[in-house]
């Protein structure tokens, strides 16, 4: 594969050099990101307009669907990092939106749940979002979006597969 080098980088000359790699913009990873970022796009001012930042409406949303559960476990369903999280709540618990105990079972645990006001939150967003998905559905088309999600749990399970079999845990994700 030839890739140019940057202008600059080495004198005034594009160099081309050659990687044994798909172009960079071509990788999965990096067309995912893209296609997050155009979807994040449409919902960041809505969530900007009511104080939250994807994060947060991430957990509210992941709260939302459960009664409680363990903040090790919201960590692993919001794809959020334990420190990251840990900010987070603190900011959701100081703005009321989110309850926080200590886990009966194992005093060393806590267990979150969204507070009566975070509810309260979502059912003002939500109408918002509902319409950003309408629209997003409505140029895209109601198929395709569901064909798009049913490939992206193929892959999502696929790779899991994958990653059984050739040994690896979450952790080395």
């Amino acid at each position: 594969m030839t890739q140019k080098k940057p202008a600059g980088s080495e004198g005034a000359h594009p160099v081309e050099r050659r990687i044994p790699m798909r172009d960079f913009s071509k990788s999965l990873p990096m067309s995912l990101l893209r296609a997050r970022e155009a979807v994040m796009k449409q919902f960041r001012p809505s969530l900007r307009r009511h104080g939250l930042t994807e994060q947060q409406w991430r957990i509210l949303r992941a709260l939302a669907a459960v009664d409680t559960i363990e903040v090790t476990e919201l960590a692993r369903v919001a794809f959020l990092l334990g420190p990251s999280l840990s900010r987070i709540l603190r900011d959701l618990e100081a703005r009321q939106l989110i309850e926080r105990r200590t886990a009966k079972a194992d005093l060393r645990r806590s267990v979150v749940s969204i507070s009566q006001k975070g509810v309260k939150l979502i059912e003002l967003v939500a109408p918002t979002s509902e319409a950003i998905y309408a629209a997003i559905t409505q140029h895209c088309g109601a198929q395709k979006l569901a064909e798009l999600q049913d490939m992206l749990v193929l892959l999502e399970d696929s790779l899991a597969a994958l990653a059984v079999k050739n040994g690896a845990s979450s952790e080395d994700e």
